[in-house]
């Protein structure tokens, strides 16, 4: 059976609703000819308000309907896409209400505050619909014990194919190995941005040195750089990180590390790189 997403609900009922609901407030507002302006003081102004306070309650409801385990009034999926889409059209009724007419008072700080929620929810449906998928994606078959011993068998290849290489490039390929780490602040977990990533930093710098090398150092350099070009593509700059759950579970298991890095060691105490990560909290700025 398809699984479908709270968007998806019935066929996008809730979606159909919010849009007929928005169509008519708009409608109204275009044929409604006020004797002086449009604004919250007048028929219509008040008819806006109490559609829209209404909304609200029944939005505050969804709260407590999602923890009646026993209830029969609908599922949670279907309260939850009509808490989505009725939310977003309360956006519109609201804005009508006001008639355009904003000003520094208590209505505006209402109403400003009305819009911070709405966008908080958005970002709240983006994180329900994004996370869980992605964790599940970067886990693969694999448990999180079983991915970070991949880890620590790919760290101990990349030290091996470098010890041929000049100290420059070993120090570089070491650094990035024991420096790096899964995990740190709450502002990089959420970001997902670590300007100080020393597996970013070493997929920068690594072209340019490479391209130095000569004779036996120069077969070397590419068997090498194979491992950290892989991590490039996964510690490059990215804007968000829908692995931060994951990050942040690997971080709970062991002590948090006092290094300039976002992340913290393994429980088996072997470096945790981002070399193996599809999505890695590392970044550079």
């Amino acid at each position: 059976m398809k699984h479908y997403s709270i968007l998806e609900y019935a066929r996008f009922r809730w979606f159909k609703a919010a849009v007929v609901l928005s169509l008519l407030a708009a409608a109204a507002y275009l044929w409604h000819d006020p004797p002086l302006k449009p604004y919250g003081g007048t028929w219509l102004g008040y008819t806006l308000g109490t559609i829209g306070a209404l909304l609200i309650l029944w939005l505050l409801w969804y709260g407590v309907r999602k923890r009646r385990y026993r209830s029969t009034s609908g599922t949670v999926q279907g309260w939850l896409s009509a808490h989505v889409y009725l939310g977003t059209a309360l956006v519109v009724i609201v804005t009508l209400h006001t008639g355009f007419e904003l000003g520094a008072n208590v209505h505006t700080l209402a109403y400003i505050l009305m819009l911070l929620v709405v966008l908080s929810g958005m970002y709240g449906v983006f994180v329900y619909l994004r996370v869980p998928r992605a964790m599940t994606e970067n886990l693969g078959e694999d448990s999180l014990d079983a991915l970070i011993l991949r880890v620590g068998d790919l760290d101990r290849d990349m030290r091996a194919r470098a010890m041929g290489l000049p100290d420059d490039l070993l120090a570089l390929i070491d650094r990035s190995v024991s420096d790096t780490r899964l995990g740190g602040s709450f502002l990089r977990l959420v970001t997902g941005i670590d300007p100080g990533c020393p597996t970013a930093h070493a997929v920068r710098a690594w072209p340019g040195l490479a391209r130095k090398l000569t004779g036996a150092s120069a077969r070397l350099a590419p068997s090498a750089s194979s491992t950290a070009s892989n991590t490039g593509r996964r510690c490059g700059p990215r804007p968000s990180s829908p692995n931060a759950p994951l990050m942040a579970s690997a971080r709970a298991r062991g002590p948090s590390s006092t290094k300039n890095t976002s992340c913290s060691p393994s429980p088996t105490g072997a470096p945790m790189t981002s070399t193996m990560m599809p999505r890695s909290t590392c970044s550079s700025s």
